[in-house]
C-alpha cells in the first residue's frame, strides 16, 4: 500500500542514501508562463542535470513517486500516483509518495509556470506530461534489461515492476535494474499505453491518504510538532488597515504559561507553552488600534460603488456576430445578478509553524504555493531563499486561502523575536475576520429572443482582477481571463454574443481565489438569466437548453442524461421545484438537477441532487463523485448562508454560528453518473461548487416563481403569499 511520506524531498535525500545505486528519470516540461529564475538549485545525480524529477527507483525495488500537487482532500496524490505507476507499470505495492520540494522550474505547474496547486487543473495539467515521464521510465528500464539479455528491446514486457522476456522465460525486477537504467539515454517520443491497456487509470481505486487519515497518524500543518517547540496565536486589526496603538499587557503577562508579547506594526502576538496559555493571554491584552482611514467602510458603500461601475462600459472580452443588430430587434430581457465576499473558512484554521535562526528559516506548513511560501519567509527573515527550507504537509482544506503566503510571512516575523520554534495558529474568529475574500461580483445580462431562442446576448461582469495581483501576466488589455471564465465561453449557440468586462477593486477589502474561481459568478448568473429566458419564451427550461446545445455535444449529453436520472418531467408537490444548470467549466461538461422544497415561511429544504458529467478520462471515477458530492454541498452552503459583510471597516461574522455551513442531517441524496469517455481529462474540483447555486435557485423559481437574483438565498423573500 502507497505510504504519503511526511519527511521532506531535499537536494540531499536526492543525492545521497536515496539514490545511491538507484534510478532518478527527470524529464523537462515547457512553460507557458513567464517565471522567475528558481528559487532553488536543481537536483543533481551523479554530476548529471535531472530536471523535473518525479520517478526513482532504488535497488530493492522501492519506486518513490514525488508529488507535483498538493493533496488537500481531493485525492490527487492517488490519481496522480495512478498516472505515473499505470505507464510505468509499476507494482503499487512497492510504491511510496513523497511532496516535491519548492522549485518552480523542476515541479512548475505546466499551465501556470510555478508550483502551485489550484483551478482544477492538477490532472488536466499534468496529464501527459506524467504518462510520458512513467512511459520513458519504463523504456528506459527495459533498454537497460534488453542490453543486459541481448535481446530486442521490442520483445520485452512489462508488469508489476518487472521486466519479462518471453522467448526466453527470463524476468527482472526493477530494482535490479534500476542502476543500469540510469545509464541509459531517455528515449524520444516514447510511445504511451493505449487507454485499453491501462491497468490503474479508470479504476475506482481506495484512496491512498485514507488509512492514516482515520487512523490518526495523518500529519496536516497544524500537527507539527518540534522540540521546545512553543505557540501563539495572533490578533490583528480587526479594521482593514489598521495598526497597533497602544497595548497594556500587564494582566497578560500574569497568566501562567505566557512566554512573550510580541507586538508588529499591523499585529500583536501572544506565545506561550500551549495553545491555552497563548489564547487567554491575547484575551487579557488591552490593544488600542489605530484604525485608519478604513473605518467607515461599510457593505452598503462597496455595493454603491459597484453597482456605478457596472454601468459603465467594459473591456470587451469576446464579442462575434453583430451584437447591436441582434439586440435591436425580438422580445427584449434585462437583469443583474449579484454575488457578495465570502470566506473560505477552511476546517484546519491558517497555521505555520517557524524556526528562525541567525542563519536559516524552516517552515512547517501547509500550502497550495510553496515557493511563494519560501520566498514570503526568505523576505520576512531577511534571508537569502536558499536558507530558507519549507516542509508541506497534507492541507485540511484550502479552497484558494493557501494559494497566498500571508500566514507564513507573518509566522516568521513573530518567530524572529524569539530563539525557540513556534506553532502560530489563528483562531477561527481571526481566520475568517481577516481572510483574503472571494470577490463581490455583479453581472449585467441583455438579451433578445426571436422564435423561441436566444437571438443575440451581451453579457458584463464587474469585479475584482485578482490575476491582476496574483499572477500579472495573465492580466492584460483590463480583461481578468479568470473573471470572465465560463462567460467567454457561454455553451450555447448564441450567433450574436458579446462580453465585457469591468475592472471595479472594493475599497480596503482584500480579494482572493475561492473555490470556483471565475466560474462562480458567471454559471450562476448565465444558468439564472437562461431559466427566466425560458420562461419568457414558454418553454420548458431542459428543452429551451437543448434547443441551443447543437454545437456543444458533450454537454448536451449530459444534460439528457441528468433529465433522464433526475426523473425531470415527474410532477411536483406544491412549493417543490426542479431547476437545472449546464455549464462547460474546468474543461469538463455537466449537468446537475436540485430538487427543493419551500416552507411557508421561506425556508429550503434540499430534497435531491443529480448530476451528470463528461470530464473526460476520469483517472479515479470514485474520486470523481466524490469530489463532486462535495463540490456541490460546498457551492449549495454559500447559495444557502454565505455571505460577508462589512460595517465601520470591519467584518461582521466571526465563526460557524453566523458564517453558517450546512449540518449533515440538511444533506439531500446525491447521485453523480459519470459519462464514460475517451477525452483528455478535465477538471472536478470545482465544478460542482459552480453547478449547485444555479441549479438551486432554478429549482425555487420553479416552486414558487420568484426569481432571485442575489445570493445567499433570503427566505423572506420566499414565504408563502409573496409576489414572484
Amino acid at each position: 500500500m502507497i505510504a504519503a511520506e511526511r519527511s521532506r524531498l531535499s537536494r540531499r535525500a536526492l543525492v545521497s542514501g536515496g539514490l545511491a545505486g538507484g534510478f532518478l528519470f527527470a524529464f523537462h516540461l515547457p512553460l507557458r508562463a513567464a517565471v522567475n529564475e528558481p528559487v532553488q538549485p536543481p537536483d543533481v545525480t551523479g554530476g548529471k542535470f535531472a530536471p523535473n524529477a518525479f520517478i526513482r527507483i532504488d535497488g530493492t525495488g522501492r519506486t518513490t513517486l514525488v508529488m507535483p500537487q498538493v493533496e488537500m482532500g481531493q485525492g490527487v496524490y492517488t490519481s496522480i500516483a495512478m498516472i505515473l505507476a499505470d505507464e510505468l507499470d509499476a507494482d503499487l505495492d512497492q510504491v511510496t509518495l513523497e511532496h516535491a520540494p519548492p522549485n518552480d522550474k523542476l515541479y512548475g505547474n505546466p499551465v501556470f509556470g510555478l508550483q502551485v496547486t489550484g483551478n482544477s487543473n492538477s490532472i488536466r495539467a499534468w496529464w501527459m506530461a506524467l504518462r510520458k515521464a512513467g512511459a520513458s521510465a519504463r523504456a528506459m528500464l527495459v533498454q537497460a534489461a534488453a542490453a543486459d539479455w541481448q535481446v530486442e528491446a521490442k520483445d520485452c514486457t512489462t508488469a508489476k515492476g518487472e521486466v519479462s522476456h518471453a522467448a526466453s522465460g527470463r524476468k527482472r525486477p526493477y530494482g535490479e535494474l534500476a542502476q543500469a537504467a540510469g545509464q541509459q539515454t531517455p528515449p524520444k517520443d516514447v510511445p504511451l499505453k493505449n487507454p485499453k491497456d491501462f491497468l490503474y487509470i479508470g479504476q475506482p481505486l481506495k484512496r491512498f491518504d485514507t488509512p492514516d487519515k482515520v487512523n490518526g497518524k495523518a500529519v496536516y500543518g497544524i500537527d507539527a510538532i518540534l522540540p521546545d517547540m512553543k505557540f501563539a496565536t495572533v490578533a490583528a486589526s480587526p479594521v482593514f488597515g489598521g495598526k497597533v496603538g497602544k497595548v497594556d499587557d500587564s494582566a497578560a503577562t500574569k497568566i501562567p504559561g505566557v512566554q512573550k508579547i510580541v507586538v508588529l506594526d499591523d499585529m500583536v502576538a501572544v506565545i506561550g507553552d500551549h495553545m491555552w496559555a497563548a489564547k487567554k493571554g491575547l484575551e487579557a491584552l488591552k490593544i488600542d488600534w489605530d484604525e485608519g482611514p478604513n473605518a467607515q467602510i461599510s457593505s452598503e458603500d462597496i455595493w454603491n460603488d459597484l453597482r456605478a461601475a457596472s454601468a459603465k462600459d467594459g473591456a470587451v472580452a469576446k464579442s462575434t456576430g453583430d451584437i447591436a443588430k441582434g439586440l435591436a430587434s425580438g422580445d427584449r430581457f434585462e437583469a443583474a445578478y449579484e454575488l457578495p465576499f465570502l470566506a473560505h473558512a477552511s476546517m484546519e484554521p491558517i497555521n505555520a509553524t517557524v524556526h528562525v535562526k541567525p542563519d536559516s528559516c524552516e517552515v512547517w506548513t501547509g500550502t497550495q504555493v510553496i515557493t511563494r511560501v519560501q520566498q514570503a519567509a526568505a523576505k520576512a527573515a531577511g534571508l537569502p531563499v536558499e536558507k530558507v527550507i519549507v516542509n508541506n504537509h497534507l492541507l485540511g482544506g484550502g479552497f484558494g486561502r493557501k494559494l497566498e503566503p500571508d500566514m507564513v510571512f507573518a509566522a516568521v516575523r513573530i518567530a524572529k523575536q524569539v530563539d525557540y520554534p513556534v506553532k502560530v495558529v489563528w483562531t477561527r474568529e481571526e481566520d475568517i475576520q481577516h481572510d483574503v475574500y472571494r470577490p463581490v461580483y455583479r453581472d449585467h445580462v441583455t438579451a433578445t429572443l426571436v422564435d423561441g431562442k436566444v437571438a443575440a446576448w451581451k453579457y458584463k461582469v464587474a469585479g475584482s482582477a485578482i490575476l491582476a495581483r496574483w499572477l500579472p501576466p495573465a492580466f492584460q488589455k483590463g480583461i481578468d481571463i479568470d473573471a470572465v471564465d465560463s462567460a467567454v465561453d457561454a455553451p450555447y449557440d448564441f450567433d450574436n454574443f458579446h462580453v465585457e468586462y469591468v475592472h471595479a477593486e472594493p475599497p480596503a477589502v482584500p480579494t482572493g481565489f475561492w473555490r470556483g474561481v471565475g466560474p462562480n459568478n458567471n454559471v450562476f448568473a448565465v444558468e439564472s438569466a437562461m431559466d427566466e429566458l425560458a420562461r419568457k419564451a414558454g418553454k420548458d427550461p431542459v428543452e429551451f437548453r437543448r434547443s441551443m446545445l447543437t454545437r456543444n455535444p458533450r454537454l448536451l449529453a449530459a444534460l439528457n442524461l441528468v433529465a433522464e436520472k433526475s426523473g425531470w418531467s415527474q410532477p411536483l408537490p406544491a412549493r417543490v421545484g426542479r431547476g437545472v444548470c449546464v455549464q462547460p467549466s474546468f474543461g469538463s461538461f455537466i449537468a446537475t438537477v436540485v430538487e427543493a422544497e419551500i416552507g411557508d415561511d421561506g425556508e429550503v429544504h434540499l430534497r435531491r441532487v443529480t448530476s451528470a458529467v463528461d470530464t473526460g478520462i476520469a483517472v479515479n471515477p470514485d474520486t470523481v463523485k466524490a469530489q463532486l458530492e462535495g463540490g456541490l454541498i460546498f457551492g449549495l452552503t454559500a447559495a444557502l448562508y454565505g455571505e460577508i459583510t462589512i460595517a465601520k471597516g470591519r467584518v461582521q461574522q466571526s465563526n460557524f454560528n453566523d458564517y453558517r455551513m450546512l449540518r449533515i442531517d440538511q444533506i439531500p441524496r446525491i447521485e453523480v453518473h459519470v459519462i464514460k469517455s475517451g477525452e483528455a481529462p478535465g477538471g472536478i474540483g470545482e465544478t460542482g461548487v459552480t453547478a449547485g447555486p444555479p441549479a438551486l435557485r432554478n429549482a425555487i423559481y420553479a416552486a414558487t416563481g420568484v426569481a432571485l437574483r442575489r445570493l445567499p438565498i433570503e427566505p423572506s423573500l420566499l414565504a408563502a403569499g409573496k409576489k414572484a
